[in-house]
């Protein structure tokens, strides 16, 4: 799977894109869980203590915002699209 991300979490991961492998039928969350294994300062990015979504932070799956679907334990496919907004500031 491919996962797009942006702003400071390209920093963070080397790159526009990232790479991992998973399964079909996964949860996002078990998805960016992977992402964080790889890259490990995407933690505190991406979660609070509990392991929920930071406020801001936007995951879209083909086009669509988690928050929209079912959150963290929406399915995605091997062939989803996903991307990853960090908190975005502005002046």
């Amino acid at each position: 799977m491919v996962i797009k991300v942006f702003a400071n979490f390209r920093e963070i991961c080397g790159g526009k894109t990232v790479t991992l492998p998973i399964e079909d039928g996964q949860a996002i969350f078990l998805v960016l869980t992977k992402l964080i294994e790889r890259f490990p300062l995407m933690a505190e990015e991406l979660f609070t203590e509990d392991n929920k979504l930071k406020p801001l932070v936007h995951v879209f799956i083909n086009g669509r915002n988690i928050i929209h679907l079912d959150g963290l334990t929406t399915l995605v496919r091997e062939t989803d699209q996903i991307a990853l907004f960090p908190p975005v500031a502005g002046g």
